[in-house]
């Protein structure tokens, strides 16, 4: 029998390791994901997305596509649409566009899962597009979406950034290149809590939950052909245990990861990754955007959505015999993860990209605080943007589920540090 301390360094190691996995790919989809935010701009977003049509829908998906990278950077843009006028349904396809149909999500599930579930992903990105327009056409209680917009424009005081349409200037000057730098830092900054959280879990439950937990859990998960009320019990159990784990699109992967390593079902693991929506930190957010009474609901639609979603995308890649075997992979503790190969490569080179980003906005975030102390300005040109996706996570909100965040995050930090440490200590 393995020691406490012995499989507390597997766990950070493999937390470690899955992280050093997907850093690489973290930042390209970053840097991708604010170089759309800052050439293309918002108001051509909002163009024609006032009522439910396909043209509507259509619209808020392809946007949503080309914008957000994470759940809690889609929130805040979504409030701000639904705030302008953008219907509700056309709203929400872009928030579940954009937390879904996005390239660096794709890169992360495909590197700790297989192309089923790459495919999967953007398959149900769509699915849960058309079921949340079905679910919201035929429920969506008379006067909510009048009543949510008005308590989002009351929370909305400050409006968007007035963007550069000549995206061809903005692309040849330092000035656009350093908005880049913003949004890039500002995409690590929404998400490094949920991040070093969720890939600390990973690490945890691959060394310490074993495979019986998860096949009661998920009840009977390593059955080669579950029943159908498997299936769907799979796939309402997937968002519980999201609910229940705190974790945004990004840090959810590498757990989907384990949980499919350990036999969960397809549809069950899709549904887990579909979940970053009605995770707790999500929902509270949301109740300050709209009230409770629309944060309740949209649970209830997303839930419907995703669910039904995720059992059609079993069945449907059952029939063509393309569903991936469960158990299949390596146990994520046996993985190699360090070694001189393109990972190391590519994590150096955004290590550095990084590196210089931070440093560029630090300096000019000094040099314009000091161009506002010595003119007694509020803003120069080069203040960070207005409805940024820190506003996300503000208005009230450094509050008290940010916090506990935080120190889940500081808490987790110490875990991976301690157990790194172990062979020091054990002898």
């Amino acid at each position: 029998m393995k020691t406490f301390l012995t499989l507390w360094n597997e766990s950070a190691v493999t937390s470690l390791g899955l992280f050093w996995t997907a850093f690489w790919a973290f930042g390209l989809g970053y840097l991708v994901s604010g170089m759309i935010q800052v050439f293309v701009t918002r108001s051509r977003m909002k163009r024609g997305m006032g009522k439910a049509t396909a043209g509507s829908v259509g619209l808020g998906t392809f946007f949503g596509f080309l914008s957000s990278s994470c759940s809690f950077a889609a929130l805040s843009t979504t409030r701000s649409l639904f705030a302008k006028g953008a219907g509700l349904v056309p709203a929400l396809a872009f928030m579940l566009s954009s937390t879904n149909l996005v390239v660096e999500l794709g890169i992360i599930i495909a590197l700790f899962l297989s192309w089923q579930f790459v495919v999967g992903e953007y398959l149900g990105g769509v699915l849960l597009i058309v079921f949340m327009w079905i679910v919201v056409a035929l429920t969506l209680p008379a006067g909510l979406e009048d009543e949510a917009r008005e308590h989002a424009r009351a929370r909305a005081g400050d409006g968007d950034e007035d963007e550069n349409p000549d995206w061809r200037t903005l692309i040849r000057s330092p000035g656009g290149w350093l908005k880049v730098a913003r949004r890039y830092a500002m995409e690590w900054d929404m998400v490094w809590k949920d991040v070093s959280i969720g890939f600390t879990v990973a690490g945890i439950i691959a060394v310490f939950v074993p495979r019986d937990f998860f096949q009661a859990l998920f009840i009977d998960s390593g059955a080669a052909h579950p029943a159908f009320w498997q299936v769907l019990a799979q796939a309402v159990i997937g968002p519980v245990a999201a609910f229940f784990t705190f974790i945004g699109s990004m840090g959810n992967v590498p757990l989907a990861a384990v949980l499919f390593t350990n036999g969960v079902s397809f549809a069950g693991v899709m549904a887990f990754l579909f979940s970053d929506l009605v995770v707790f930190p999500v929902v509270r957010i949301q109740a300050g955007y709209y009230g409770w009474r629309m944060a309740l609901y949209l649970v209830v639609v997303l839930l419907l959505a995703l669910v039904a979603t995720s059992v059609v995308l079993h069945y449907g890649f059952a029939a063509f015999d393309m569903l991936p075997k469960g158990g299949a992979g390596r146990i994520m503790a046996d993985r190699e993860f360090f070694a001189v190969d393109y990972t190391l490569f590519l994590n150096a080179a955004f290590a550095v990209l990084s590196g210089a980003f931070w440093l560029w906005k630090r300096a000019a975030d000094r040099a314009a605080m000091a161009g506002r102390t010595a003119h007694g300005s509020g803003h120069d040109g080069m203040d960070m943007p207005h409805g940024s996706d820190h506003e996300g996570m503000s208005h009230g909100s450094a509050s008290l589920g940010d916090r506990l965040l935080f120190w889940f995050a500081m808490a987790a930090f110490a875990w991976l540090a301690g157990g790194v440490a172990v062979p020091l200590f054990a002898g």
